[in-house]
């Protein structure tokens, strides 16, 4: 069973329609106590680090996410979800992310890119990735992004925007994708059956 949680925030009504749409088990978790016997773990994000990471710690969430992931639960944060991995934003600089991986998450300010990163972009591989299986060597998918995570280690995809960074991260049972495979239709369905796959 599939826990997406919902921190009021999140691009939940299109995540749930893609779990659907692959047949895959879900349920909707807004508390700790929602998220004590999931067996994995979505967490969508759309909006503002500061806001989304604030609700996380109002109730207790962002320790139990942590542990839950510490302890091999299978997680995919997307979008922001994928940012709250790291250390910290520029677009809230007083707010901490989970710190999984070191970083800072940073706005895009090449002088030949507009702000927000807006439409379909490749992917180029870095390395073995189990969310892209199947999906050839460039994929595109759906972005909307105004920051971007730095290119670590455990980037197995990485997105040029004027420069690059992570569009697929994997490493044990923690995925995170910048992109939104809710609205990358055939390919983003891919990507999450992907992950459903990943974690039988």
């Amino acid at each position: 069973m599939i826990s997406i949680f919902d921190y009021v925030g999140g691009n939940l009504r299109s995540v749930e329609n893609t779990l659907g749409a692959i047949g895959a088990e879900y349920r909707v978790v807004r508390d700790v106590a929602g998220l004590k016997d999931a067996g994995a773990i979505i967490l969508p994000g759309v909006g503002h680090f500061g806001q989304m990471m604030r609700a996380l710690a109002s109730s207790g969430v962002d320790r139990v996410l942590i542990e839950k992931i510490s302890a091999g639960v299978p997680f995919l944060g997307i979008c922001l979800g994928l940012q709250a991995l790291f250390e910290s934003s520029e677009e809230a600089p007083e707010q901490l992310g989970f710190g999984m991986f070191r970083g800072r998450i940073r706005r895009f300010c090449g002088t030949n890119t507009r702000v927000p990163h807006m439409g379909w972009n490749s992917l180029r591989r870095m390395g073995e990735s189990r969310l892209l299986e199947g999906l050839g060597e460039e994929p595109y998918l759906y972005f909307a992004n105004s920051y971007y995570a730095p290119v670590v280690e455990a980037t197995s995809a990485a997105c040029l925007y004027g420069e690059d960074f992570t569009a697929v991260l994997e490493k044990d049972n923690v995925f995170g994708v910048q992109f939104h495979p809710e609205k990358s239709g055939p390919v983003g369905l891919r990507v999450v059956r992907n992950f459903v796959a990943a974690c039988s």
